[in-house]
């Protein structure tokens, strides 16, 4: 016998699990249920193509035995089963469970983290919410040994050598004495219907009940061994839709979300032709808990011919999709292909291609509430797919939802157009750290002056990759408002003499000023605010910075422009000042707060606040 103990993650999982997590316990029947679907999903596979089991007479099974005498819970199937490094791997340590993740989202809402247990993989742990003792007896596919597992989920775990005929895996579920009602019939036949009825595999349960026999005096009780199947065990998406509720859809997600909240949509699509497949894809409504790591994992399984194939090839569905849980089912693919191959097969590419545009349509037809939904929780995914798929870019471009200068909410691309000059067909948008610094922005005062849109750019790491590459929409071209002139109520002619007429003054700004400033300019973008800068867009400097964002690394500083208000009172006064030292200080501070108003850190800022101090005490 080897005594294991649990990582520290894990332990805070078990605390968890048998002190906090009890408004759903029922779910460890769904998760343990799932678990050996799985396994007889990958057993199934090789039974099929592994010449080792080709001959071995098998059919697939789970099985539910109760006993109230003992109050225990017995769980098994005739799967791939486990070795020993699989249940350290799978029970004993973080490897694959997720368990770190999972511990550093939790919401201290019990209903909702009991949600996560699924998502983040850590579901055979779930049956400490209801066990006092556990077992796991199991024997891997095509080795001899068997491995008994054994925890009471306060810390430590016991590993042990046994025998057992059979390959799969058998969990033994010593239940706490205040959960009884795990070993009723009809709870089980309940939470299995609700969970797992399409599951597809017959899920066998085995019990004990009383029976009344004979007649009369002579009529007497006895207790009667009974065996029954209490799922369909057929595949969903092999039944055909006209057969299929809105109830069995949602009983099937609940099964492969591990979620009880409702998706936005589901598509149940098969087609015919060139290629024949099956898919049955369904949006949930809320993102997976792992959307935005590294690992992430595939929400979709890859089945031939009922066949499961493999449910870690990311291929399936293009990266930004990665949301969307499901099932491919082919009727062309060999049952035997190569895992590696999957990526570079021809029928695969096409079922791509072809789920991918019915996703996103679906997508485009949600109701304004479910569309809102969608958004609050995906749309920067919808902008990873606009920056890499060029194909199905329009659609994307429907989809994608923005912030607006003078809308509430976030406005599609389609609602920005009505309300937009058709016949400049020109785009406004502006990108910046965070709405509040967007929209007060002096870069916006000539829009909010002229009454002209400017979409909010706010999700800068993002947008500042995205949006220049976007192009258009529609024949309507995407304009930066911080490298484009704004529109002005002065003639050309006006504002050439004005910029004659104030080249001294902003000669003398720029040789004050010197390096910080590449230009200093007269603005005809700027109604009420003294000054503003831009960045110079033909500088290349300017034009990496979001690359250097990207890799972690400090952003070099790009040359900045200076525009100023030639209408503003303070610059009109500036103009006129005679004492250099005043004039020097309030130019560094008109500097410094036109980079403020933009968010950009300024460098200096106890001179900064030096030169405040010396110009509010020359004026008092």
């Amino acid at each position: 016998m080897a005594k294991h103990t649990y990582q520290t993650e894990i332990g805070q999982l078990l605390h968890l699990m048998t002190h906090s997590l009890y408004s759903n316990k029922e779910i460890f029947v769904r998760e343990l249920v799932s678990n050996a679907s799985d396994a007889l999903d990958k057993f199934n596979y090789f039974h099929l193509t592994d010449e080792k089991f080709k001959n071995e007479e098998w059919s697939g099974n789970v099985f539910i035995t109760l006993d109230k005498d003992d109050n225990s819970i017995t769980i098994g199937d005739n799967g791939i089963g486990m070795n020993q490094e699989d249940l350290m791997a799978h029970i004993g340590t973080i490897a694959k469970s997720g368990t770190k993740s999972f511990v550093e989202n939790l919401t201290g809402d019990a209903k909702k983290d009991s949600n996560l247990i699924g998502q983040f993989g850590v579901g055979f742990y779930s049956v400490f919410m209801v066990a006092s003792s556990v077992e796991v007896i199991t024997k891997k596919a095509g080795e001899e040994q068997a491995y008994k597992f054994t925890s009471d989920g306060s810390g430590e775990f016991d590993i042990t050598p046994v025998t057992k005929e059979s390959h799969g895996t058998v969990i033994y579920i010593k239940l706490k004495d205040d959960e009884k009602e795990f070993v009723s019939p009809w709870r089980i036949k309940e939470i299995v219907k609700k969970y797992s009825n399409h599951i597809a595999y017959p899920i066998t349960l085995n019990f004990k009940e009383e029976e009344s026999v004979g007649d009369g005096d002579d009529k007497k009780t006895q207790i009667v061994g009974k065996s029954e199947q209490i799922n369909v065990a057929k595949a969903l998406w092999s039944i055909n839709k006209s057969q299929l509720t809105k109830e069995d859809y949602l009983e099937f997600y609940s099964g492969i979300s591990h979620s009880d909240s409702e998706p936005l949509a589901y598509l149940h699509n098969r087609a015919e032709g060139a290629n024949e497949y099956t898919t049955l894809f369904y949006i949930p409504s809320v993102a997976p808990a792992d959307i935005y790591r590294a690992e992430w994992e595939s929400g979709v399984k890859l089945y031939v011919k009922r066949v499961f194939i493999t449910d870690s090839d990311k291929e399936l569905l293009p990266a930004y999709l990665r949301f969307v849980k499901g099932v491919i089912d082919s009727s062309d693919l060999p049952l035997n292909v190569s895992r590696e191959l999957l990526q570079e097969n021809r029928i695969l590419a096409n079922i791509k291609q072809g789920s991918t545009k019915r996703i996103l349509q679906a997508i485009n037809k949600l109701d304004v509430e479910d569309s809102d939904k969608f958004t609050e929780q995906y749309n920067r995914l919808i902008k990873e797919g606009i920056y890499t798929d060029h194909v199905n870019k329009e659609l994307l471009l429907d989809i994608v939802r923005y912030k607006s200068s003078s809308e509430n909410g976030m406005i599609s691309l389609e609602s920005y157009l009505s309300r937009g000059n058709s016949e400049k067909k020109e785009i406004y948008y502006i990108i910046a750290q965070n709405e509040k610094i967007a929209k007060s922005s002096p870069l916006l005062e000539a829009y909010k002056k002229a009454n002209i849109e400017v979409l909010i750019m706010d999700d800068m790491e993002v947008d500042e990759i995205v949006t220049p590459m976007i192009g258009a929409y529609k024949e309507w071209n995407f304009k930066d408002i911080s490298t484009i002139e704004s529109p002005s109520s002065k003639s050309e002619d006006e504002q050439k003499v004005i910029n004659e007429e104030m080249k001294p003054f902003t000669d003398k700004l720029k040789d004050t000023l010197g390096d910080a400033i590449k230009e200093v300019k007269i603005s005809s973008r700027l109604t009420d605010s003294p000054a503003c800068v831009i960045k110079d867009s033909s500088d290349p400097m300017a034009s990496m910075a979001h690359i250097f964002r990207q890799m972690g690394q400090e952003v070099p500083d790009a040359p900045l422009i200076l525009e100023v208000n030639p209408d503003s009172d303070m610059i009109k006064k500036l103009q006129n000042t005679t004492d250099k030292d005043m004039f020097d200080d309030i130019a560094w501070v008109l500097l410094d707060s036109a980079k403020i108003a933009e968010g950009i850190e300024i460098e200096e800022k106890s001179e900064f606040a030096k030169r405040v101090a010396r110009i509010a005490s020359r004026t008092m």
